[in-house]
């Protein structure tokens, strides 16, 4: 028969793993504390489930979910290939050309920013970006995720944005003025803002695709008085495309793993 110990355990080591899938990457003391539990306990929690595979330490001694998560539960959050495999990608990137680098996903007719890598860019003039939203048609992010969905979904989006009263959506009112982005965003390969909604800046954005589907946008920021549109793109497009397909290959390969588990 199990000893209280070993229940108590176990219940221990699931809060830990509900705390990181509510609060994304903690390090052990925050643990502690929204757990309630000392900081060696939490510690050694967090050691016994990255030795099952559940949870992995970062650069930052920050611990995170892995996707062996997913293998518990078909209600399980999708949202930890932000932290364990999109933002590792931005950092890496984003360490070598030091401007900073958003991920931003699409939500109820706007984008909104999952994760940054502001903080560690010593050119942000944005610290503090995660959780904001965007319009989708003033920004690269909302024109790359506008221009490289289906076209129904396309369609669905300029139609809502249509009948919106904001401000930001009243383009949407004038099909060509749309129709020119699109085609313009197509050409390109990437969406693009030169200046506008952020007037100091500029950025481009590349969509990452997932089982044919547009799952987020990788926007990189620029100071608009140090580069040009074309001088960014030029030296940095294709390195951003790159890392959108290393996302996107990653969550292809976690997938399999995570069935593989399951079967």
């Amino acid at each position: 028969m199990p000893s209280f110990n070993t229940v108590r355990s176990l219940q221990r080591g699931l809060e830990v793993l509900t705390i990181l899938n509510l609060h994304g990457p903690q390090k052990a003391q925050q643990v502690g504390e929204l757990t309630g539990l000392p900081r060696p306990t939490a510690y050694r929690l967090l050691e016994s489930l990255a030795s099952l595979g559940y949870v992995t330490k970062s650069a930052e001694d920050t611990w995170l979910l892995t996707l062996k998560v997913k293998s518990l539960s078909a209600g399980f959050n999708d949202s930890a290939w932000v932290t364990q495999i999109a933002l590792p990608a931005m950092t890496k990137l984003a360490k070598q050309i030091l401007w900073p680098i958003d991920l931003v996903t699409f939500d109820a007719y706007e984008m909104v920013v999952r994760e940054s890598t502001h903080p560690i860019s010593p050119f942000s003039l944005d610290v503090g970006m995660v959780g904001h939203r965007l319009p989708m048609l003033d920004t690269a992010a909302g024109r790359a995720y506008l221009s490289f969905c289906p076209h129904d979904e396309r369609t669905a989006i300029i139609d809502a944005l249509s009948r919106s009263d904001r401000p930001q959506d009243l383009m949407a009112r004038n099909p060509e003025a749309v129709e020119r982005i699109v085609s313009r965003t197509l050409k390109l390969g990437c969406g693009y803002r030169v200046r506008g909604f952020k007037s100091q800046t500029s950025s481009f954005s590349v969509p990452i695709i997932h089982d044919n589907t547009v799952i987020a946008c990788l926007t990189l920021i620029w100071i608009a008085s140090a580069l040009d549109f074309h001088e960014a793109s030029s030296r940095y497009l294709d390195a951003m495309r790159n890392t959108a397909d290393e996302i996107a290959s990653a969550m292809t390969a976690g997938s399999k793993d995570s069935d593989a588990d399951v079967f």
